[in-house]
């Protein structure tokens, strides 16, 4: 780029890793390629508790400069803080937090805005709102008493004009607004509207709508991406097709991305659901910007270590060390499809008892906080914890524990296979209990796993998915997940060693259905389809198994040789730069004025 420009990254993980999107702020900011061409990096949030001390504000890693609730003043802008602060009504903290990869040693200090926008002046609020609805047909009164949208709409214009009184706005630097999600879309539109010349960007890490019509159809995947395919073929959208979704807070939002210089879209099916929401998308600059996944070099003997650990953690559980490790980690919510590890697992525990195999596959999942030292302790002593569970906490939550009545089910039937659920956040001793080893690490989980289970109905993308491939791991994901393509790409094949692609959406071409007759997929439906390629899967499975070091070795090689290729340094060269670059090349014909 020319000039080195600021990006402003709009997120609900500015001051923390939650999620996916924690983990592409985390990858794409200890880039070098990134911290070249990017002259300053700002995260964007606002604040979600006035609560605790001033040295947590800005999470892990953070340093308050400026703070208007704890009167904490060492930043020279803070005179044009409080100027905002006066005028809309709002608190402003400001700092900066630190980024390190472990890997090569690089650490990015961003700077953080959070503003806390629970007391703000009405005036300000209703003037946006009624710029929204002017100019891109947003009608706030439909969902303002949803804290989930109004937080966000709220926290725009003080957003850009604290952007200014930092100097990240200045005439001659670019600034782009990079809107990751929903989330950032207000604050996109506000800096449309305003008088200075924003790049926007929206990154689109998923596509809310669609998520939510393919978790909440008993269709699922196997309907949803059939009736995508077709009503491409016949020139229908969304709201042509499911009705119109004008309901849900998200569609609006997610649907004024149109309004942005550029869309990044995390995989393929992203691409596809965007131009999916309405015909202006068809002509959207959308680029297809892949997550990066980490790349470790490591040793078998370091595979193997880690290995043992899990095999002696299984025999402390269940009496006996198994042949094999089979992993899931991941989040507790429908769009995951755990119960599809299950289905596959009945039919590999016929084959394992067939060849007088053995495996233990370790669900490490949870829909709540990480429980507490001393909760772990006593359920262990109690009632045999994580092999026995009881509902409510602070054990099983309510989605934990429908998923562990499945986990039982299956336990009481298999012979060769057992799972084991661990509803907890972490995987150390500390987290996990006594009878886990002393030397036990988080990355032990992934070093370890023989297969990673990652059979999602909705994956935008999928990093977790693919996190043991570096580490030997076969990599079980359905064609769905945005990192299939990234795979396929980057290997120049569908066939891989380490990865096993499961297609749960094929019916056989399309079977000769219309979008009618695809609609009315349900859940038998689905569940023939999912019989007939879990049982597929699970023999591919079984055939692709290391039975001797040497192909140990050989998946360890070709995963790494793999990974290393789709890490956050080439990401970012390729995908990443190249989009940003592109909007700030944008040329706005005349500007928006929100009055």
């Amino acid at each position: 780029m020319d000039q080195k420009p600021t990006v402003v990254h709009v997120t609900h993980e500015a001051a923390g890793k939650i999620g996916g999107i924690g983990a592409v702020l985390e990858g794409m900011f200890t880039s070098q390629a990134y911290n070249d061409e990017v002259g300053r990096t700002v995260l964007v949030c606002p604040l979600f508790s006035t609560e605790g001390k001033v040295s947590d504000r800005l999470g892990e890693g953070g340093e308050v400069l400026y703070s208007s609730i704890d009167g904490l003043v060492k930043s020279n802008y803070h005179q044009n803080f409080r100027r905002i602060e006066d005028d809309f009504g709002v608190e402003i903290i400001y700092g900066r937090r630190r980024f390190t990869d472990p890997m090569n040693g690089l650490t990015s200090q961003p700077e953080i805005l959070l503003i806390d926008v629970t007391r703000m002046e009405k005036k300000p609020i209703d003037d946006f709102k009624g710029g929204l609805f002017r100019e891109f047909g947003i009608r706030s009164d439909r969902y303002e008493w949803l804290w989930d949208f109004e937080q966000w709409v709220r926290l725009a214009v003080p957003a850009v004009e604290a952007l200014k009184a930092i100097g990240a706005a200045d005439h001659d630097k670019p600034a782009i607004i990079v809107a990751h999600e929903f989330m950032g879309m207000p604050t996109a539109l506000a800096s449309i509207l305003d008088s200075h010349d924003f790049k926007t960007v929206f990154y689109a890490h998923e596509v809310a709508p669609m998520r939510k019509i393919v978790e909440e159809h008993l269709g699922h995947d196997t309907m949803f991406y059939n009736v995508l395919d077709k009503a491409h073929e016949e020139d229908l959208y969304v709201n042509d097709v499911f009705g119109d979704q004008s309901h849900f807070f998200k569609y609006a939002l997610v649907n004024a991305a149109r309004y942005c210089d550029n869309i990044l879209a995390v995989g393929d099916c992203v691409v596809d659901e965007l131009k999916f929401l309405a015909p202006e998308f068809g002509v959207s600059d959308i680029d297809l910007t892949y997550n990066g996944i980490p790349a470790y070099d490591i040793s078998l003997a370091e595979k193997y270590e880690s290995r043992e650990k899990l095999q002696l953690y299984s025999q402390n559980l269940l009496g006996w060390k198994p042949d094999f490790i089979f992993t899931h980690v991941t989040r507790i919510v429908s769009s995951k499809g755990l119960w599809r590890d299950l289905r596959v697992l009945e039919h590999m525990d016929r084959e394992f008892c067939a060849q007088g195999k053995t495996a233990v596959l370790f669900v490490l999942s949870t829909e709540t906080h990480r429980r507490r030292e001393q909760d772990i302790h006593q359920m262990e002593a109690e009632y045999n914890w994580p092999m026995a569970h009881r509902e409510g906490m602070p054990d099983l939550s309510g989605g934990e524990a429908a998923f562990y009545a499945g986990v039982q089910e299956f336990n009481t039937r298999s012979r060769n296979i057992k799972v084991v659920f661990i509803n907890q956040f972490g995987f150390d001793p500390q987290a996990c209990g006594y009878r886990m080893p002393s030397d036990m690490e988080f990355m032990d989980i992934r070093k370890g796993s023989d297969v990673e289970f990652g059979q999602s109905i909705y994956e935008p993308f999928g990093i977790a998915q693919l996190e043991p491939l570096t580490f030997g791991g076969i990599c079980v994901l359905t064609n769905v997940c945005g990192c299939a393509g990234f795979v396929k790409t980057v290997a120049g094949t569908d066939t891989i060693p380490n990865v096993i692609f499961a297609d749960y959406t094929d019916i056989n071409g399309d079977a000769g259905m219309d979008i009618d007759s695809m609609l009315r997929i349900d859940k038998d439906f689905r569940d023939r389809i999912e019989h007939k390629i879990s049982e597929k899967i699970a023999l591919e499975i079984c055939a692709r198994l290391p039975k001797n070091d040497a192909e140990f070795n050989r998946l360890l090689q070709s995963g790494y040789e793999l990974a290393r290729h789709m890490g956050w340094e080439s990401v970012v060269e390729k995908y990443v730069l190249k989009s940003l670059h592109k909007a700030v090349k944008k040329k706005h014909n005349e500007q928006l004025v929100a009055v």
